[in-house]
């Protein structure tokens, strides 16, 4: 397959084949997520659902794949003509939704999740199979961007109540984050995506990792 050339050049052939057998679940393909889609398609894991309900509009513009000539159009649907072989639901998530559905099937469930309540859910119900990230936006330094123990995260006040939910339920588990030590720019949402789109690159990489360390 020679769009997978480099792929396989780097990672092997026996890896490339645990790829293509992996089974994901992306939730919120804004500047975030939809930087992870591309970055782990294109590796080839083909075999994703992705989850989000909102439509394009101008201020995504500065950061969110397929924005570009799809104002008002469904994300999810401007998703799927870009990558074909992904299944696409197009829902709000809410802890009740995350309740009902069957997350069984998949290898790892990717949190871009920017909502309190189900990203806390989220974590809370399924951490061992959750890959989160904390907000991208705000920020200037893509250098800034680690993996590290959510108990552990500083100068982000989405990730701070994102603990203190956790701490309510009694959550004590060893779980780690993206996250950017960076101190916040501004106080509304301002967003570079160059930091945005990183944050969707360190969330694949750190998949491909778990994939490559995965016993079988």
């Amino acid at each position: 397959m020679q769009k997978y050339d480099r792929i396989i050049k780097l990672f092997g052939d026996e890896n490339f084949q645990k790829f293509r057998n992996t089974k994901l679940i992306i939730l919120g393909v804004g500047g975030v997520g939809g930087f992870a889609l591309d970055s782990l398609y294109n590796t080839g894991i083909t075999n994703i659902t992705i989850v989000d309900f909102d439509t394009y509009e101008e201020s995504n513009m500065n950061r969110q794949l397929g924005s570009h000539g799809n104002i008002d159009r469904i994300k999810v649907e401007v998703l799927k003509e870009r990558y074909p072989e992904v299944e696409i639901i197009n829902i709000k998530i809410t802890p009740q939704w995350i309740d009902e559905f069957d997350f069984s099937s998949y290898d790892y469930i990717l949190d871009a999740i920017d909502d309190i309540k189900p990203k806390v859910h989220l974590i809370n119900k399924y951490y061992s199979k959750v890959i989160s990230t904390s907000g991208g936006a705000k920020r200037i330094d893509p250098s800034k961007i680690e993996y590290i123990s959510i108990w552990e995260t500083y100068n982000d006040p989405f990730i701070r109540k994102i603990r203190y939910e956790l701490k309510k339920l009694g959550f004590k588990k060893k779980f780690k984050v993206v996250f950017s030590s960076e101190e916040p720019k501004c106080l509304e949402k301002g967003s570079f995506e160059a930091v945005t789109g990183s944050f969707g690159f360190m969330l694949a990489s750190v998949t491909i990792q778990k994939i490559l360390n995965k016993k079988t």
